[in-house]
């Protein structure tokens, strides 16, 4: 009994501490997002230096996690939920990265000026909508809850309806005016980078129905 209740008290540390790093990193999306509307460069200078913070609780979380791998060796549902957190760590920092290219885009654009894409305001959509994504997918986690992780990869449909849009009318801007070349690509790596967080998120869906239901689900079209 003792040995039970100590892993519970583990598992929620680690629980807590993954919550932490989404958190984080959900942050960070948010201020990138605000970056680029604002164009704040100074705003996307915190988002990079945040993003030390996000490694570091990356580091402590499997760090902890093996050690209780090694110590309580866990079985069954508990395993797999260990395993889970692996991959959740993997994919919050990852999309961490994509927050920080967001700051790095918003500051480019800084010293162009407003821009005057049409395709940002696609852009801030996808962001906006991997925020929700994000914050969807953490949850079902914490509850434990195989659909509500299904109702948060099914929202990765959006971003990529919007990264089509966006893919189309940068090219055809990038034929017209040859002067908004740069600021234009800018747009599309970074609409390239939020498309590649949106699928992280799928994956830790597809983590969380793994954990839950002990079998593996392809979410990602």
């Amino acid at each position: 009994m003792v040995t039970r209740n100590f892993f519970s008290e583990e598992l929620s540390r680690l629980r807590q501490d993954i919550l932490a790093m989404a958190a984080k990193v959900e942050e960070n999306l948010a201020k990138a997002l605000t970056a680029l509307r604002a164009c704040d460069a100074e705003l996307a200078k915190e988002v990079r230096a945040s993003d030390a913070d996000v490694d570091a609780l990356q580091t402590k979380i499997e760090d902890h996690a093996a050690i209780i791998l090694a110590t309580q060796q866990p079985v069954a549902r508990d395993l797999r939920e260990m395993v889970t957190i692996f991959k959740l760590t993997s994919s919050i920092e990852r999309i961490g990265d994509y927050a920080v290219h967001l700051a790095k885009a918003a500051k480019k654009l800084t010293k162009a000026g407003v821009s005057p894409f049409r395709a940002q305001e696609h852009l801030e959509k996808m962001a906006e909508t991997g925020q929700i994504m994000l914050r969807t997918a953490i949850s079902a986690y914490l509850e434990q809850n195989a659909e509500k992780a299904r109702e948060a990869a099914a929202m990765d449909s959006i971003i990529n309806s919007e990264y089509k849009i966006i893919t189309g009318d940068i090219l055809k801007l990038m034929k017209k005016k040859s002067s908004l070349v740069k600021s234009a690509h800018n747009i599309l790596q970074s609409s390239n980078q939020i498309e590649r967080l949106g699928d992280h998120i799928t994956n830790i869906c597809e983590a969380v129905i793994y954990m839950v239901e002990g079998r593996h689900e392809e979410l990602n079209e």
